[in-house]
């Protein structure tokens, strides 16, 4: 494995020493052409294919599970954080699977993504799915050298990954599946189980299930037009400023991400009218076509310089690559305008407490928007830092409010909330420093703002 890592990073730390200036020039960007980014309704509107479990058993799940639960106060593997009914997101995921495999006799596999950080404490986990109708397999994402930002020599001072070691190491992006996942040997087995696409997302995406209708639209294309990567995009609104979005460039699409926008255009590349769109990071990619561009070292994916300083004040870079950037390199690619319910990433408590929370039900692992809510959009939650932490946030909340006529949602400061509270239209509560703010059980609070000082104590 060593070996391969080494090489794979000499490839990549070559080519960025190699590249000089942006790698994109502005003027050369045009908007995606009519038929490249095809709404979901019209594929939608082919129907279901004639025979599911023959497609599904073209199909593998590949989940991007390398990411730590830190950003929300957990130790170990994010995709092992509760997030609805004791359900872990690995749960849900295996539910979703298992229920696909049940319904339709068929054998869609399940492929783990892991880093160095989750792989062990994943493994332990697989277990308790043993019996459950679905095969798990799992292979590594490369592990790479973090190099001075000065000298861009490796800080590592020898291949171990622990102690003061630790640091020294980084998991490459997720650009790194394509290598990773042919290296491990695993690409070459599921195609010769006659898999031929992998639905891919990252596991922290509640809303990234198995669409039948993209599969039927994949499997029913012509054998020499065949679609050999769809991604999947949606609306941007005022909170997705940040996503990658679809370009065309020198007869290509391309995904373009805030990292390779130049200084001076960002704020055009935030804007919501010439950018229309944004990537989900739900991508469905030929199988066969992995393995041809990946022997035919033809991905050529763009290199994103990713700044960090240590905790010992020492900045380091770290060259990752997305998965979503190698469209470029696939025949006849194409992106489909999903609806939003297929972005419901957790990446914040925020995230967390919408979840949780009757705005969505839960069936056969997947989620969805409840039907008693009245307008389809979510609702806009801000919870301050005293809920950032997962274990905090959950000691805040005696049972989860009711959030079905929510649309707005800000708490700040010292706030805990009794059983059965209710909130409606835009909520504003905020405790300032040194007082603290206990929302009775049983409260209802409809467009209200909430400051002061308020203690609930058990006489």
């Amino acid at each position: 494995v060593l070996l391969k890592d080494f090489e794979g990073f000499k490839k990549l730390f070559h080519r960025f020493l190699q590249v000089k200036g942006p790698s994109i020039e502005w003027a050369k960007i045009n908007r995606p052409p009519e038929d490249s980014i095809q709404p979901y309704d019209r594929i939608r509107a082919k129907g279901l294919p004639e025979n599911i479990s023959s497609c599904l058993n073209k199909l593998a799940v590949v989940k991007l599970n390398g990411g730590l639960g830190t950003s929300m106060g957990c130790k170990g593997p994010k995709s092992l954080i509760s997030v609805r009914n004791e359900n872990t997101f690995l749960d849900l995921t295996v539910k979703q699977i298992e229920h696909l495999n049940t319904t339709y006799n068929a054998n869609v596999p399940l492929v783990l993504m892991n880093s160095f950080n989750t792989d062990e404490d994943t493994k332990k986990i697989l277990q308790k799915y043993k019996h459950h109708q679905v095969h798990i397999h799992t292979f590594n994402q490369s592990r790479y050298p973090r190099v001075n930002k000065e000298s861009l020599l490796p800080i590592a001072k020898s291949m171990g990954v622990s102690g003061e070691n630790a640091e020294a190491w980084y998991p490459p992006g997720h650009g790194d599946i394509y290598a990773s996942f042919h290296n491990s040997g695993l690409l070459d087995r599921l195609i010769s189980d006659g898999k031929e696409y992998v639905f891919v997302s990252n596991i922290d995406n509640l809303g990234a299930t198995v669409d039948l209708f993209i599969l039927q639209h994949l499997m029913s294309q012509p054998a020499d037009r065949r679609c050999e990567f769809i991604m999947e995009v949606t609306d941007k609104t005022r909170a997705d400023v940040k996503g990658g979005t679809l370009i065309q460039y020198e007869d290509h699409l391309r995904l373009l991400e805030i990292a390779q926008v130049p200084k001076p255009h960002v704020d055009e590349f935030k804007s919501v009218t010439k950018f229309k769109i944004f990537n989900t990071n739900n991508l469905w990619i030929s199988l066969p076509a992995i393995k041809r561009l990946q022997e035919q070292n033809a991905m050529d994916l763009e290199i994103i310089v990713n700044p960090k300083t240590l905790d010992g004040g020492l900045n380091v870079i770290q060259l990752e690559t997305a998965v979503g950037a190698a469209i470029k390199s696939f025949n006849n690619a194409l992106g489909v305008n999903v609806p939003r319910s297929r972005f419901l990433p957790v990446k914040t408590s925020s995230d967390l407490l919408l979840v949780m929370s009757n705005l969505y039900s839960l069936d056969a692992g997947s989620l969805t928007m409840s039907k008693k809510r009245e307008f389809p959009t979510t609702p806009h939650v801000k919870l301050g830092s005293s809920f950032t932490k997962v274990q905090d946030f959950l000691t805040r909340f005696e049972n989860i409010p009711d959030m079905l006529e929510l649309d707005h949602l800000t708490v700040s400061g010292d706030v805990t909330f009794g059983k059965n509270v209710s909130l409606k239209g835009t909520v504003i509560i905020i405790a300032n420093h040194g007082d603290r703010i206990d929302i009775p059980a049983g409260a209802v609070l409809e467009n209200k703002i909430v400051s002061g000082n308020l203690r609930i104590l058990d006489h």
